[in-house]
């Protein structure tokens, strides 16, 4: 089994057709499916389901599937690592959730770009469990979130501390009337969403209505509008609140503090542009 083969086998996977796969790696199209068939054959087992729509894993293309990402991840990584020649470049895949992205990021990375001018950024959006999975299947060499579980494989660096807070329309006083209205959150998986879940379960609070939104912004516009609450980070809030567009509301202390976490692969051997991140934060 050849690491070029792993490839081809990997990009039909993602692409679900030789035809995609032949077009994305530059190969003409019989010189793909000859390979896959040599490997099918290698193995002794089928790796796809050839139908009308295309191409589709079966158990066994699954269970390879898992090991490429690995075995390719690691030979690339390997590369990045051995061709280091003291300035940090080549791609980095940053992964992070949207509040962090919209709060934290624009700042360090417009610095860190401005450091290193020869890293490719590329920054992907996502709930920290979706990111999780994609860091341990090598579709992101970092990411940013707030990892109530992590996996195994996982390392995690702290990296900011947030103070979380209510938000509200301006006419509500305070926070007990505030947890009876519905809530503006993210889809099921959002740390702030299963937060606020727990605030307003812990006041009796069980049959609260939620909106869910696909943006920061959303929310933030939704709330000032009068359709409800949030928790978000104080640091979002605090200019909203000057300009009298929503109220602040302080949560007890217990669940007053959200950290974010910066994980990458245990295994991994950390890229001079990801050692250069790393770096720029301040943290080991």
């Amino acid at each position: 089994m050849e690491s070029a083969d792993l490839r081809i086998f990997q990009a039909i996977a993602r692409d679900g057709s030789i035809t995609k796969a032949a077009d994305r790696l530059g190969y003409v199209q019989s010189n793909v499916t000859a390979r896959i068939k040599q490997l099918e054959s290698e193995l002794g087992t089928g790796l796809f389901y050839r139908h009308n729509r295309g191409m589709t894993l079966t158990s066994s293309g699954k269970m390879l599937l898992d090991y490429a990402d690995k075995i390719i991840g690691l030979l690339d990584e390997a590369t990045a690592a051995l061709s280091y020649s003291g300035e940090p470049a080549g791609p980095l895949l940053i992964g992070s959730t949207q509040t962090t992205a919209a709060v934290r990021l624009p700042k360090l990375l417009s610095e860190y770009y401005e450091m290193y001018p020869k890293v490719e950024l590329t920054l992907t959006t996502d709930l920290s469990n979706r990111l999780a999975e994609k860091v341990l299947q090598y579709d992101l060499d970092v990411a940013f979130g707030n990892f109530r579980y992590l996996h195994d494989e996982l390392a995690s660096i702290p990296v900011f501390n947030e103070e979380v807070v209510v938000i509200s329309p301006p006419s509500i006083d305070n926070l007990d009337e505030a947890l009876t209205k519905p809530s503006l959150v993210y889809s099921r998986g959002c740390t702030y969403r299963e937060m606020l879940e727990e605030m307003q379960q812990s006041r009796g609070r069980t049959y609260v209505g939620q909106m869910e939104f696909g943006t920061l912004e959303a929310i933030l516009g939704g709330v000032s509008a009068g359709l409800g609450i949030s928790l978000v980070p104080r640091i979002v809030a605090e200019k909203q609140a000057q300009d009298g567009a929503v109220a602040i509301h302080e949560v007890p202390e217990a669940m007053r503090h959200m950290q974010t976490e910066l994980i990458y692969r245990k295994n991994a051997q950390p890229t001079s542009a990801l050692r250069a991140l790393i770096d720029l934060l301040g943290v080991s």
